[in-house]
């Protein structure tokens, strides 16, 4: 069955959210919940609506709480590279910087949990939870990129399908704790012209490995935005990864 759609109030507690032990706030104990709770809000972002342009104040930063956001720059001349994306759990914007780095938007319906930056970079000084957990966030983050960078680098057009839908696949099980006998199901929030750019591919080759992947029985396409994957391990195997969700070197 598929996943209905997250609906969150204006008045949902932190301790009720669904990436509660995965955001910034994982590492909070209940009293500073509390203060959180006093200056968040959340908005809902429609797909290709622009969160924020590179270069621009970014006055609220937040959470991720459902949908995926497309990290990207664009060159003088127009030319464009998507350099990341934003899944649920993961945070945007920067505590103590004046400005965004690129340019984010949404690649679907985006919910953020939002915090007004100078009340919630006041929150940081004062709470060593929040400050613990936005470093080993950006670790993570610095970890994810170098792993990029060896993704596009060296592997085959199957073997980088094959790493985005683990990476998708992975944080959905992580959020939603799936243990069905039947595999892990996840939504695939990017068209293939996305996937496209963002692996540094063409449309037409990601529509072929993808139907490749399909055919070996790798990944079974529930409809045209929902994804499961009977046996984790033999994905990773396709993607060139151990079993584990490490790079094999």
């Amino acid at each position: 069955m598929l996943q209905a759609p997250l609906i969150l109030q204006e008045h949902s507690r932190c301790a009720d959210c669904p990436i509660r032990h995965r955001a910034v706030c994982a590492y909070c104990e209940p009293a500073e919940l509390v203060k959180l709770d006093a200056i968040k809000s959340y908005k809902t972002y429609k797909a290709g609506e622009t969160i924020a342009w590179a270069g621009e104040p970014m006055d609220v930063i937040g959470s991720v709480v459902s949908g995926v956001a497309t990290l990207s720059r664009t060159l003088a001349d127009g030319r464009r590279q998507m350099v990341g994306l934003l899944l649920p759990s993961d945070f945007i914007g920067r505590p103590c910087r004046p400005a965004v780095a690129f340019d984010v938007v949404a690649a679907s319906d985006v919910t953020i949990c939002r915090f007004n930056a100078p009340e919630f970079e006041k929150l940081v000084r004062a709470t060593p939870a929040l400050e613990r957990r936005l470093l080993d966030m950006t670790l993570d983050e610095l970890d994810a990129a170098r792993d990029w960078m060896l993704l596009l680098g060296r592997k085959t057009a199957r073997e980088k399908i094959a790493s985005l839908m683990a990476i998708l696949a992975r944080r959905d099980a992580n959020l939603t704790q799936q243990t069905v006998a039947d595999g892990i199901l996840f939504s695939l929030p990017l068209t293939r012209e996305a996937m496209a750019d963002y692996l540094g591919l063409t449309i037409e080759t990601v529509s072929r490995q993808i139907s490749a992947l399909k055919k070996a029985g790798i990944i079974i396409l529930e409809d045209s935005r929902h994804v499961r994957v009977p046996d984790f391990v033999a994905l990773l195997d396709e993607a060139g990864d151990d079993s584990d969700g490490g790079m094999v070197s």
